[in-house]
């Protein structure tokens, strides 16, 4: 009967010790794997450096000839109005002439629609990329100055662009991942602990915006180039050990 109990009393004992093992040793590795997950943001205006801007011209006529000569005489006023103003010639590029045939619709007798080919149409753009965001800007709003000399030219909205990116998102990255650690060490210290090393980091994603707009970002990235001045923000995700 002794034996009994005291093989009784040894279990008991081992399965007190196995427990108290057991959820130490599960309180040893819930310590360790307890984190804090934080999203840091960086954001900064700037204002583009860069300006596209580009217009269109046509001439129409029977004689592909003789509208092919009006368009070319169209192409060195058009160059002259623009280096008058400022532009630098070697900023200004003309795009290949595009040729269409034209064609009017007619009904006969029987009201059967046929085509009768009325002429040429002769469509040529012209570009202009510079960092002289200033005179560009200001000669896309002059251009229709051109009619005076019977061009009907068609103005596009300018397109505004950064040439320095790549640092300006190397320094957000930077503040994004200061901003996470701020907040990381915030939320511990309300908790009473601290943070320890970085766990995982991952970059969120790169948003361009107008200044100032009701932009919406979207899931692959927002990338402005209408408005002249921008924000451009980035996330990151940080995760720090609690210790």
């Amino acid at each position: 009967m002794n034996k009994i109990n005291i093989n009784t009393v040894i279990i008991a004992l081992a399965v007190i010790l196995f427990a108290f093992i057991g959820k130490s040793a599960y309180k040893y590795k819930f310590k360790e794997a307890q984190t804090i997950a934080v999203t840091g943001l960086a954001e900064k205006d700037f204002d583009s450096d860069l300006i596209v801007w580009k217009g269109n011209y046509s001439r129409t006529g029977t004689d592909l000839k003789s509208v092919y000569a009006e368009l070319k005489g169209n192409e060195s006023t058009i160059r002259q109005y623009l280096v008058k103003k400022g532009i630098n010639d070697k900023d200004i590029i003309f795009s290949a002439i595009d040729i269409n045939k034209d064609f009017d619709t007619h009904t006969d007798e029987n009201n059967r629609s046929y085509s009768v080919f009325s002429g040429y149409t002769l469509t040529q753009t012209v570009k202009v990329e510079s960092n002289d965001v200033d005179k560009v800007e200001a000669v896309s709003r002059e251009v229709t100055e051109l009619i005076e000399n019977d061009i009907a030219f068609t103005s596009a909205a300018p397109a505004y662009y950064y040439t320095k990116l790549a640092e300006l998102k190397l320094d957000l990255l930077s503040k994004a991942s200061a901003d996470a650690k701020s907040r990381a060490e915030s939320i511990a210290k309300n908790a009473g602990a601290g943070i320890g090393n970085l766990r995982t980091a991952s970059m969120g994603i790169f948003q361009i915006t107008g200044k100032n707009s009701n932009e919406d970002y979207s899931y692959g990235g927002t990338f402005n180039t209408s408005s002249r001045k921008k924000t451009a923000s980035i996330t990151m995700r940080s995760e720090y050990l609690v210790k």
